[in-house]
């Protein structure tokens, strides 16, 4: 009988057991990171909430502001919303809204009011009905400003709080000086509005030191030697309600006022409402030891936010100093086909290298995908337009300049007669985007672009042609609306011209300068739209809402200086910009992307799913088969017809020491540095992380680099024979001689596969050298296990199979224990 019992709870544990690992292997595992899911976390684990107080005039105790990412920051956009506001006045700022501005100080407490960036969008000297002054005037100044009973050190008919910045320089002499800063370089938010449910959000633009050399944020604060502590810097929020700095409440009537308050937030009564966040910043200057050999690297702007977060663990992990020089892709491709042993250089590029036949062989890796966006900055009547679509036609009506308020914001030339005045008023824009808000005061115009060639140029040109309706377009068709293109840019082949590296801007048109005086000047579309510097450039205008057009006359300061065109910069609430940008720059600072319409009629927007899935579809470059050609054509599905891939490209004719140092950088780009994240090393927003294949195909063109000789040469005096070089012929392939590698070193003898430093096989280096990898290849140890590493969910998925191993081994081992001992009595005469 106990016998009996005793098997039966073995039975019973048993079944649990078995039980227990089917759910095991039944239950889901945590779905794979994507780069910008992991970005967003990472910034989202530094979100810092403050709240307001009440004050000597406004209560703002229940304004929650929520800054969401404080660490690893450098210059670029950071969300900042709020909830518990008073709604802001209709149709302007005159009260209850944000100033939220950036300082320095290194006093644990928070800056000073003198640290704080401010006053570069000072309105006191124009005439704008209904808007308010920014001045950092304080209060005194007369019929402009609410005299502060609190203001005690800034007083007089022409106080002013200085800007004083880092480091001990001089401080400002004037409200307007525009030593450190201006309006075409500042990041203040004069005024952010709330909206009727309390809540509002912004983009605010931190600057780091290399931007604001004057906040200093990011710049070593640490002796010499040790280890670098980066200065932290401020965010500084100054809630406004409806009373001004004397305690005037501006919406009480027959005021002098108008509504509006007009006191600086400097003042001493704001000042004291503000609300503070530290924002901790990643390196800014020099972060390699002294003494390391410079790497110098050059090349193509897609790859600038990658490299520049890879460089800090570069330096410390190889010994080398990567200097980084962006520019022009064909640039960095003649760069790299004249290096020597006295002038090395790992070049980056889009295109491959077209090397001569008498040249030195040169090695294309994969190390980043990435590719273009039009990204966006428009503030409708409810917000901050968080959508738009578009079709390679409408972008095709805009390179070329065929809105009317393209080229002029005067009368229409006869020439454009008929055409949409803008993107927004486009009949054709309106159908694909009919939520589009009406938008009041400065309109959308324009489409900033960079001035530099670039590969990336060609990919723009060749989307345009390989769609029907924008190839027409450019050939003179008229839309279905009867809109036609600009007959300026008609006979520059732009439908089929596919080598295209430049965006041309051929309108002669001049236009009298807004305000005009004497002498009267004139304004062309390259002072209304200007080109932007780079991509980045682009993204940044973006960010601030400007696109730094100049097409207002202002005299000269004195008899001597001429009257010239400045910016007139466009007001909070009405700013509508949009440029050509690589995705990481928008990612950086956080601007909107319109989805574009891809070969397969689908409206896609940029992120790693959909880089990913077009990388899917390119093919060889028919110069290089090494490379891999973008082909928005190609694109359908969910791919974006903007990708590319950028690649590594150096010359094995270079000295040994540089060669091993360039194939360390490119097997780091390839490992570690495809690991997405916000942390130094890691790869940015805005970048797919490399597939599998070209990860292989990176660390294979490093091998053949550091080994520093061409495939087609033969090996001498078995220098890579065995396990101490590449596969010899012959050697692991079954004892055939010469052809193709066989996967014989691989398979035992005295092959590549015998020691740990084993190089690549004469295949794999044609692959890199010449053509894409091989086919179904193994994956690379070095790779998949010590660069890449495993996923959360890989290693949850390991645990899991093992636990299931183990409780279902133990089930078995539960169950056979009763099973033969009843089949033991069975047998038992």
């Amino acid at each position: 009988m106990t016998a009996a019992i005793r098997s039966g709870r073995r039975v019973v544990a048993a079944v649990s057991a078995l039980l227990a690992a089917l759910v095991l292997a039944l239950l889901p595992l945590p779905p794979a990171t994507t780069s910008a899911a992991a970005a967003d976390g990472t910034a989202e684990d530094s979100a810092v909430t403050v709240t307001g107080r009440k004050g000597a005039n406004d209560d703002f105790s229940g304004l929650k502001v929520t800054v969401h990412q404080t660490r690893n920051l450098r210059s670029q956009g950071v969300r900042i919303g709020w909830e518990g506001g008073a709604p802001t006045s209709a149709g302007n700022f005159a009260y209850n809204y944000l100033q939220i501005m950036q300082c320095w100080g290194d006093d644990p407490a928070g800056p000073t009011r003198e640290q704080c960036v401010l006053g570069a969008t000072d309105t006191s000297d124009a005439v704008v009905p209904g808007y308010f002054t920014t001045s950092r005037g304080v209060d005194t100044r007369t019929g402009s400003y609410a005299a502060d009973p609190g203001e005690t050190q800034y007083t007089g008919a022409n106080a002013f709080v200085p800007f004083r910045p880092v480091g001990g320089l001089p401080p400002t002499t004037s409200l307007k000086d525009p030593t450190y800063f201006g309006p075409l370089d500042t990041n203040e938010q004069v005024a952010s509005r709330t909206f009727a449910d309390g809540r509002g959000e912004v983009t605010f633009e931190v600057q780091d030191a290399l931007e604001a050399p004057h906040l200093g944020c990011g710049v070593n604060r640490a002796p010499a030697g040790s280890t670098p502590t980066p200065r932290s810097c401020w965010l500084v929020i100054v809630p406004r309600g409806t009373h001004d700095a004397d305690g005037t409440n501006v919406l009480e009537p027959g005021g002098s006022r108008s509504h509006n308050l007009t006191s600086s937030p400097l003042s001493a009564t704001n000042w004291a409402q503000r609300m503070v966040v530290r924002l901790d910043f990643l390196p800014s200057e020099d972060y390699c030891p002294q003494g390391q050999p410079e790497r110098p690297t050059a090349g193509s702007e897609l790859v600038t936010d990658a490299v520049t977060s890879w460089q800090p663990k570069l330096c410390s992990s190889t010994g080398s100093t990567f200097a980084f020089t962006q520019g022009g892709e064909e640039e960095a491709r003649n760069q790299v086909l004249g290096t020597t042993d006295d002038s090395p250089l790992l070049g980056f590029t889009v295109d491959p290298v077209a090397r001569p036949e008498d040249g030195p062989e040169v090695v294309h890796a994969p190390v980043a995908v990435s590719g273009l966006a039009i990204a966006f900055f428009i503030e409708g009547p409810s917000g901050v337009v968080q959508g738009m679509r578009l079709t390679p036609r409408l972008v095709a009506k805009m390179l070329t300049h065929s809105y009317v308020d393209d080229v002029t914001l005067g009368a229409t030339p006869d020439y454009l007669n008929g055409n949409s005045p803008s993107l927004t008023k486009d009949p054709e824009f309106k159908d694909l985007n009919p939520d589009f808000p009406e938008l009041s005061g400065r309109q959308l115009r324009s489409l900033m672009v960079p001035l530099q060639t670039s590969d990336t140029t060609r990919v723009v040109w060749n989307w345009l042609q390989s769609d029907k309706e924008a190839g027409e377009f450019l050939s003179g068709t008229k839309d279905p609306w009867g809109m036609r293109v600009n007959s300026y840019f008609q006979d520059l082949k732009l439908a089929t011209d596919t080598s295209l590296t430049d965006y041309p801007k051929v309108d002669p048109t001049t236009t009298p300068a807004l305000g005009n005086g004497t002498p009267p000047l004139d304004y062309t579309i390259t002072d209304l739209d200007p080109f932007t510097a780079d991509l980045h450039d682009g993204a940044v205008r973006t960010r601030r809402g400007n696109n730094n057009r100049t097409i207002q006359w202002q005299p000269g300061e004195t008899t001597q200086s001429p009257a010239k065109l400045i910016n007139d910069a466009p007001m909070s609430g009405q700013r509508a910009v949009m440029a050509i940008v690589d995705t990481a720059s928008a990612q950086r600072y956080g601007l909107t992307t319109a989805a574009l319409r891809n070969a397969g009629g689908q409206f896609v927007k940029p992120s790693a799913d959909t880089l990913a899935a077009d990388v899917a579809t390119m093919r060889p470059d028919s110069g290089d088969p090494s490379v891999l050609k973008p082909d928005p054509a190609r694109a359908k599905g969910q791919a974006y017809p903007l990708t590319a891939v950028a690649y590594a490209a150096a010359s094995v004719n270079q000295d040994a020491k540089a060669r091993k140092a360039y194939a360390e950088f490119i097997r780091y780009a390839a490992g570690q540095g495809q690991t997405p994240g916000l942390s130094a090393g890691q790869l940015p927003p805005g970048y797919a992380p490399l597939p599998a294949r070209q990860r292989e195909q990176a660390e294979t063109a490093a091998d053949v680099l550091e080994r520093g000789r061409s495939v087609s040469d033969p090996p001498s005096d078995g220098a890579d024979q065995g396990g101490t070089g590449g596969t010899a012929p012959g050697a692991g392939d079954g004892g055939t001689s010469g052809g193709a590698d066989t996967g014989g070193a691989a398979q035992g003898g005295t092959g590549a596969a015998g020691g740990a430093g084993a190089g690549p096989s004469a295949t794999e280096s044609a692959a890199a050298v010449h053509g894409s990898a091989p086919p179904s290849p193994a994956p690379r140890r070095n790779i998949a296990e010590a660069k890449v590493g495993f996923t959360p969910g890989e290693i949850l998925g390991i645990i899991r199979w093992v636990l299931l191993a183990v409780l279902f081994v133990g089930g078995a081992a539960g169950l056979s224990g009763p099973i033969m001992l009843h089949l033991a009595r069975r047998r038992t005469p």
